[in-house]
This record gives structure tokens, sequence and C-alpha cells, in this order.
């Protein structure tokens, strides 16, 4: 037992206690909680807040309303308790709801265009504490923030060295950010953050997005998650590394994978050097290199790829094999059978230096490729497109319903599945532009529109007819992407 924490709390409530009666017309109490109603809640209640909560359910002042506990249908989840709303119901204060004690107390605003995540205080008891201290004085105003920390892309943090942190985020997504809330310099601590979209340039759904927020590690992490859903990409992010071994790595992982479960991944033998040497486009090494070992791929519930010119390879249509830039620009792998249209999923190549990009997938209808033009951004390269096959294929076999569990985790093969978009700028934006890969696009045809791909998020919809300046009625002439999918651009008819 926290026998310090406990007399702080039993301090806490004869304060308030002596304030709600000295001042009855400006705070109010509300009735606290049995031990059987809190032994009843799905979340530990230690001690010291029990010794609150037996007596105060919560407080209600002139400008401020605060729930301890739930009532109704509220319940706890995702690590943490709403106290409260904040900023005229814009945004919550939560508290953690850890085994070790409840924990930090965070007022979360993230909407609008100045979002706002402080730290107010380490604990439950302590940030009770201050409340009525200031209820007290006369003070109703949260302090200002003199302390400021920073939150880390949990890719990053995956990737990094704490142990402890990286459990707590797996193997970190893009899109959401960790703040370390056991190493902040003081309270209350203003956290230096932004949400990954932008309400800046609209969209046709604009203002659907929202942040998705929870604690983790018993009060050791907040975790906040940009769900870009309606309104472009509004900054960089951190990406997943793609090994430098991905080729050796992804082939080694795929023969397990097809030896331990041969009912849902199987092989296709690879081709010899004096094969790959006749085709069409220059292969390097790295390429040549996986193509020797794998020829194809087939894992139960996925779209099959083939990596082979000939034979089974998917076929592609003449007009849309012209819209994507013809010979020497992009390698087929897939072929995604939806509907009557379909997507194509295929490397693209860089003619200038041989080199094999980004795997993106395209609508196989030249048709609905040319009044709807977009690409999705699938993989960094044909190895990192390999290692998300092995790796849904291992988390598939962990779970029953093997080929149901791969499906639903492929929908961002296909185009325009609602994953984030990259804004799509007029190429004209970029004239002088310091970064060479930007200035060149700046000369493509008026009316071109582009978006770099460097550093969005894997999978990612480029909707080029989702942006403002698109017109309407445009169609689209041709894609171009350059440096193997480092930039993609829509080129529109009489461009």
């Amino acid at each position: 037992m926290n026998d310090a924490g406990v007399r702080a709390a039993s301090a806490a409530v004869r304060a308030l206690k002596e304030l709600a009666q000295q001042r009855a017309d400006e705070v109010e109490l509300f009735d606290g909680f049995t031990d059987a109603e809190l032994d009843g809640w799905n979340v530990p209640v230690p001690e010291e807040v029990r010794t609150v909560l037996r007596e105060i359910g919560g407080l209600e002042t002139e400008e401020h309303e605060y729930r301890f506990g739930p009532r109704g249908r509220a319940v706890f989840g995702d690590g943490y308790w709403i106290l409260g709303e904040i900023d005229f119901g814009e945004g919550s204060l939560i508290v953690g709801v850890g085994a070790d004690g409840w924990g930090p107390v965070v007022a979360v605003n993230t909407s609008g265009h100045g979002p706002d995540v402080t730290v107010r205080a380490a604990e439950f008891v302590g940030w009770l504490t201050g409340v009525t201290e200031r209820l007290a004085a006369g003070v109703e105003d949260q302090p200002r923030a003199e302390h400021f920390a920073a939150a880390t892309s949990s890719v990053e943090v995956a990737e990094g060295t704490d142990g402890e942190l990286a459990s707590l985020v797996g193997r970190g997504d893009p899109l959401t950010d960790l703040v370390d809330l056991r190493a902040l310099p003081g309270y209350p601590c203003s956290v230096v953050w932004e949400p990954y979209f932008s309400t800046a340039h609209n969209t046709a759904d604009t203002g659907s997005s929202e942040v998705q927020f929870r604690i983790a590690g018993d009060g050791r992490a907040l975790l906040l998650r940009s769900v870009v859903s309606g309104d472009f990409l509004g900054r960089a992010v951190r990406r997943h590394t793609v090994p430098a071994d991905a080729a050796g790595r992804a082939v080694a992982e795929l023969r397990e994978l097809a030896a331990r479960h041969p009912a849902f991944v199987g092989l296709e033998p690879g081709r010899a050097d004096a094969d790959i040497d006749g085709w069409g486009v220059p292969v390097p090494e790295d390429v040549r290199g996986l193509l020797r070992e794998v020829g194809g791929v087939t894992v139960t519930g996925l779209p099959a790829l083939r990596l082979l010119p000939g034979g089974p390879g998917p076929a592609v249509d003449p007009e849309l094999h012209r819209m994507l830039g013809g010979d020497g620009t992009y390698w087929p792998v897939a072929r995604i059978e939806s509907g009557r249209n379909g997507a194509l999923v295929q490397i693209r190549l860089d003619p200038e230096s041989g080199r094999w990009g980004y795997a993106v997938s395209v609508s196989a209808s030249p048709k609905e490729l040319r009044e709807y033009p977009e690409v999705t951004l699938v993989a960094e390269s044909l190895a990192d497109l390999l290692l998300t096959y092995a790796r849904l294929a291992r988390q598939a076999a962990e779970r029953a319903d093997f080929a149901g569990r791969v499906a639903c985790d492929a929908r961002w093969m296909q185009p325009n599945t609602g994953e984030p978009w990259p804004r799509p700028a007029p190429v004209r934006e970029w004239a002088g532009a310091a970064d060479p890969l930007l200035a060149a696009a700046a000369e493509l045809p008026d009316g071109t529109h582009a978006a770099d791909l460097r550093e969005v998020p894997i999978p990612s919809d480029l909707c080029f007819y989702r942006a403002a300046g698109w017109p309407y009625a445009a169609r689209l002439d041709r894609l171009h992407f350059a440096e193997g999918g480092r930039l993609a651009a829509a080129v529109p008819v009489g461009g």
C-alpha cells in the first residue's frame, strides 16, 4: 500500500469537503462508490484512489465538471478513464488507470488548427490536490505549461533501443506517435505534436479525420494515432526501415512458411541468369538474386505474385500499357480481380538508372484510370513486398481462418481502399525547388499534378481526382513516375 498516497488522498478529500460546505453555491461533490462497485470495475483501483472514490465520485464547479468513475453506460477503455470535457467539449481530460496507481492526467484536444496535448499531473491524487488548491484560491484556470516534451514516431520507438517502450508499440505504425510519460521534465508539460492529417486543402470528403489516443504500459506512454479519412496527409511520416538484406530475408522466410504451411503458402522456382539476361529490361543484382530463387508466390487469401515474364503473368491492356509509360518503365507482378475492373500491381522501373523501385497498384481498366486517376503505394521494393507477404502469412498462421485473416489485411493492394491520401499538388508549385526531384517534376506539362511519395505511409492512396485543382471533367493522358516511383504524377489530356 502507498501510505503517502493514501495520506495525500485523505487530505484532498477533507479539503474538498470543507470547500463544498463553505461554498456550496460554487462547488458540488458527487456521491462516491462502494467497495463492491469499485471491485466490479474492469480496471484496478489502488487504495489511494479508493480513498477518494469512496467519499467523492466527482465534482462540479461553475466552469468544470469531473466524473471519477463510470455511471450508466460509460466504461473504461484503452488504458484510461475520461474525467471530463475541456475547451467547451472540444477535448477530453483523461487519466491512466494502471495497477500501480492512476495517472498521469492528460488534457487532449486534437480538434481545430491548434491541437494541444498537455500532461497536467503525474498522478490522480496530485491532480486533485492541485484542483482543490486552485478552487480554494478562487482560480479555476489551469496553470500554463512551462515544460515541453516531444512526441516520437512509434516506428522509431519500435526500431529503437528502449525495449520496454518498444514492447508497447509492437511493430509501430507510421501514423502513431508516442509520448514517454515517465521522461517528462516537469508538470504541466506541453507535448510538441501535431496530427498527420491537414484540413488546409479541401478534398471530396473533407473533415472525417480524427485522433485516437490510449495510455499504455500502466501509464508509461501515451499513444496518439492519426486516422486520416477525408483529408490529405499533412506531414511526413517515419516509415518502417527496409533491411539491407531484404531480398535474402524474404526468400528465407517464404521458404520456411511454405515448408511449415504448404496448404497456404506456395513458391515457384526462379530463373537462371541466362534467362534473365534475355529479358527486355535491366535487372540489377539485388533483384536478380531474388528472381534466381523465387519466380512466384501464392499465399491463400492474397493476390498471387507472378514475378517472371510470359506464361501465367498478368496481361496488360495495350492502352493501359501506354498510360503507364510503356516498355521498360514497369514490371507487372499481380492482377487483382475485383468486379469488372480489377487492379494491376507493378514494380516501377527507372529507365535511366535501371533501378527497380516502388511497388504500386493502379486500376487495370484504362477507362477507369482515365476518369479516376489514382495510384496506391504498396511497398518500397519487390523485396519489401515479399517481406510483407511473409509477415501477413506468419500472422495468419497463428490464428484460425487463415484465408479470411489474410484477405482482411490485404485490402490495401486495391486502389482507394481507405488508406491515407498524400496531397497531389500542381507541379508548378515546385518551380525553382531546391530538391532536384521536385524541380524536375515542375517541367511536366501544365495541369499536371504530382505527389512526393518518399515520406508517406505504406500503403497510401494517391487520388489525383480528389485534389481541388484537378478539374472535374479532366481525363488522364498518362501517369509519370520519377526515380522508380518516388514521385508519381498524373498528366491530363491536353497537358
